[in-house]
């Protein structure tokens, strides 16, 4: 695989050959870690089934028993992306305002900002995320309540580098279950390989992929963004943080001497370059067809300290089933999404709902509730995306759009996007209009 130098490839980015690697020490810590697995990995099932995954305690100051108290949550809509929906998505479904990711991206902004005197809360509480939601290990957020936050955190701190540092700041305990499976794996590549199979899991907001590369056995992961026309600023942050998070807790599992053997991204070089090469301790390349890391054959071939077969194979288990019961979760939201999208302007009653799915309406309510979000937060995401859509086409009136997406008049439709975007529908098309390509 040739990968095209652009930066400067600092001194020491080694093999595990040329490391030091105290690696005695160490398997000493991670099987101290592991010598109570039965009790731990029981607790993690308990966990799972009840409500979801661990919460992050030390990251955002949540007590788990203040966790209790949010079985589950309706999120406030998001922020509109000017862009529009994903490619693929069927006209008026709102696949991305399903809240369907973990948050742990935003649990850990929210320490970063602070470190840089920015306090994210104020925007959280208005998108409905406060302090006690974000405790919730039930809580999932859409890509397009976690765009928005990031881009206004990328406005509020002016720190175009965002995505590095907060990347950098994360711990393999952030995963949860995951986070244990890839300790207890065989190999850093089969860890990493566990980690895009259940990347569902994880709060990913990029879409993994990992292949042995053409020349030399080189292990190549990639990070495409789920949204091509997504801003650029944060597809950039969302690509650094992908890349910052993997080799800091590459480097967390197997040593702090590891290092990529190159970097890319898909984004224009930015002004520094000291960070990245920091960081990476690499080449890294801008400018590049896709995101992407290449592992030296070496690496990825390095026994993990903490491998222990038995943890591993428990842990899947657990993952499989969560992931089953993830795949239903998401079925259902888009079911549903799909439902309201093809009534409006008339929203089927919560009660024809429960019919079409031969369940009571409690059953049905208790669903939602375990996916993160109520029958009125699905409705009001699906109306909204619907709007804006219509916004950005311009032979149709305020009037034309207010009956389309099933409000009562065109002042109703005033009053929802005031409150969705704090601004009138025309100075919003105005702004969507110029946001377009």
């Amino acid at each position: 695989m040739v990968v095209a130098p652009t930066a400067h490839e600092p001194a020491g980015a080694g093999t595990p050959a040329q490391a030091e690697r105290p690696v005695t020490a160490r398997a000493g810590a991670l099987r101290d870690m592991m010598l109570s697995r039965s009790r731990f990995l029981w607790a993690l099932s308990a966990d799972v089934s009840s409500r979801g995954w661990p919460v992050m305690p030390a990251v955002y100051g949540g007590r788990p028993e203040e966790e209790a108290k949010v079985s589950a949550m309706s999120l406030a809509p998001d922020p509109a992306d000017p862009a529009g929906p994903p490619a693929g998505t069927p006209a008026g479904t709102s696949r991305s305002t399903s809240a369907t990711i973990q948050p742990n991206i935003l649990r850990y902004l929210v320490v970063v900002a602070d470190e840089r005197g920015v306090d994210l809360r104020p925007l959280l509480k208005q998108l409905g995320l406060d302090e006690t939601v974000m405790r919730s290990a039930a809580l999932r957020v859409s890509y397009r309540q976690g765009s928005a936050v990031i881009r206004r955190a990328l406005e509020l701190t002016g720190d175009e580098r965002l995505g590095l540092k907060v990347g950098s700041a994360q711990h393999l305990t952030a995963w949860g279950l995951l986070g244990f499976a890839l300790m207890a794996d065989d190999t850093l590549r089969h860890a990493i390989e566990t980690g895009v199979k259940y990347q569902n899991l994880s709060g990913a907001m990029v879409v993994w992929s990992a292949a042995v590369g053409e020349e030399d056995d080189a292990f190549v992961l990639r990070a495409d963004l789920p949204d091509p026309a997504m801003d650029p600023a944060v597809a950039s942050f969302l690509s650094e943080e992908a890349f910052a998070s993997v080799v800091t807790l590459s480097r967390l599992a197997v040593g702090p001497a590891f290092a990529p053997r190159a970097v890319e991204f898909s984004f224009p070089p930015p002004r520094e370059l000291d960070l990245y090469e920091g960081l990476f301790r690499c080449p890294v390349r801008f400018g590049a067809p896709a995101n992407r890391m290449v592992v030296d054959p070496a690496w990825a071939r390095f026994r993990m300290p903490g491998r222990d077969p038995v943890s591993y194979a428990s842990t899947l288990e657990m993952l499989d089933a969560h992931m089953t019961s993830r795949r239903d979760q998401q079925d259902l939201l888009e079911v549903l999404e799909i439902s309201v999208a093809q009534g409006l302007p008339v929203v089927p009653s919560f009660g024809e709902q429960a019919r079409r799915h031969a369940t009571s309406e409690r059953t049905l309510r208790r669903r939602l509730a375990d996916c993160g979000t109520t029958y009125e937060a699905l409705v009001e995401g699906v109306r909204r995306e619907r709007v804006e859509q219509l916004l950005l086409r311009p032979e149709l009136t305020l009037r034309d759009i207010a009956r389309r997406a099933g409000f009562s008049d065109e002042r109703a439709l005033r009053r929802a996007v005031h409150r969705w975007h704090g601004a009138s529908p025309g100075r919003l098309r105005e702004r969507m209009r110029t946001a377009r390509p």
